[in-house]
């Protein structure tokens, strides 16, 4: 007798499923291309890991995307840490991924190239908006650890040089993962609280590339770039460079640096002092005796000898200039005048009105009412333009009436024999 089959519901089947892969592969690896990844407003991921030869569905939640230092991207080569999971309403299978690497590339050097090229690109590192440190700084605030090497450093400096300077320090963390938002809040509240501040220092001691990792942060950067006082970013070593260094008015190359470019050596400072004098009374010395040349040759010259006799030669001399330039209008008006009356006699001679002065007039026919369209009246060149009863406007020199024509035949050149 044949057995009865099992006969799954679909729910059955996929519960089923879920039971035998996730427990087998609780904790991967998995290598592969991330692919379509998209953050929502929840914080949680999902993106595809793929190769040459197939896919898979990743999810990444919140709490381990907020983890990441650095931002997936599609095209990304990435080695992810997970579990596989099946979700039995759709069937499909999926990782939830809990930490990810980018592959060739540390996560904190992926983390610091991106916000590097996103902040220079929105112009936080543009150096038209750095400014230049006040020479004689009287009041200095300082943004790092209160019990670090840094602030000792930056103390004994100061007090070396130029013992009289304000020093006031905010202290933060400067590792960790809350030392970014430190950092920036005691940027932001030194500029809103102590506006006096000539300078800022932000800074810390040598450490890892870890250790010095919250002045990467983009909290950090933004703080600085947001102050209204210079800063001075001194972080590490010399060779080690932050986001901080970029964006910061100068970069230092350690805090001692730091203090030695913001405060100057008092005894270089007296130097400078007695030489910067020694030149202004140098300079007094050269202008007093090219002075005194000039009064003297001003002394020997006639001018002083006898002021009274230049100022009479210079009045005779713009009486004189006044008669020439008086005389010169006076040819230039009768000239053009001259030339206006040729001008006009010409006109005249061209005038219908000189024409008329001679016995001539200038006939116009009335048209009849009936033809408005006409214009009302017409020259008259030829007298057979004219019969008896047409009415005639005449023009003469003086004014002008209007007749009749009596008989057109008695007109010389309108007879009909003729």
């Amino acid at each position: 007798m044949t057995a009865t089959p099992k006969i799954y519901t679909v729910t059955e089947l996929n519960s089923e499923i879920k039971k035998l892969i996730e427990p087998k592969f609780a904790d991967v690896w998995v290598d592969g291309e991330i692919s379509n990844f998209k953050i929502y407003s929840s914080g949680h991921a999902y993106f595809s890991l793929k190769d040459e030869g197939s896919q898979i569905q990743c999810a990444m939640f919140a709490d381990a995307a907020s983890r990441l230092k650095f931002v997936p991207e599609d095209g990304l080569a990435a080695v992810c840490r997970g579990r596989v999971s099946l979700y039995v309403k759709s069937g499909r299978h999926q990782v939830v991924v809990y930490s990810m690497e980018p592959k060739g590339k540390g996560s904190l050097q992926l983390a610091f190239e991106q916000l590097k090229k996103k902040l220079a690109a929105e112009g936080l590192f543009d150096e038209g908006r750095k400014r230049p440190l006040p020479m004689l700084p009287s009041r200095i605030g300082v943004v790092t650890s209160p019990t670090g090497a840094a602030i000792r450093d930056i103390l004994a400096v100061i007090n070396r040089r130029f013992a009289n300077v304000r020093v006031l320090i905010y202290p933060t963390a400067v590792q960790g993962d809350n030392a970014k938002n430190e950092i920036a809040a005691g940027i932001k509240y030194l500029n809103e609280n102590y506006p006096e501040l000539d300078v800022l220092l932000v800074g810390r001691g040598g450490g890892s590339y870890e250790d010095l990792w919250a002045f990467n942060e983009e909290p950090v950067a933004r703080a600085i770039f947001a102050s209204k006082i210079p800063v001075i970013s001194c972080v590490g070593h010399e060779i080690d460079f932050t986001i901080a260094d970029f964006v910061a008015d100068v970069r230092a190359p350690t805090p001692s640096a730091a203090a030695e470019l913001v405060v100057r050596n008092k005894s270089e400072l007296d130097g400078r002092i007695r030489r910067l004098a020694a030149g202004l009374v140098s300079s007094t010395r050269r202008v007093a005796a090219e002075r005194s040349a000039v009064l003297e040759r001003l002394a020997a010259s006639g001018f002083l000898k006898n002021p009274a006799e230049y100022v009479e030669r210079r009045a005779q001399d713009m009486d004189y200039l006044a008669e020439k330039l008086a005389s010169a209008a006076a040819g230039f008006e009768r000239e053009k005048r001259h030339m206006l009356e040729k001008i006009s006699g010409k006109l005249h001679l061209l005038s219908p009105l000189a024409i008329l002065s001679r016995g001539y007039a200038v006939v116009w026919k009335i048209l009849p009412s009936a033809a408005p369209s006409q214009g009302g009246e017409v020259l008259l060149k030829d007298s057979k333009d004219v019969k008896s009863k047409d009415r005639v406007k005449i023009r003469l020199k003086s004014g002008e009436f209007e007749a009749e024509v009596a008989d057109s035949a008695r007109i010389k050149g309108n007879d009909k024999n003729a």
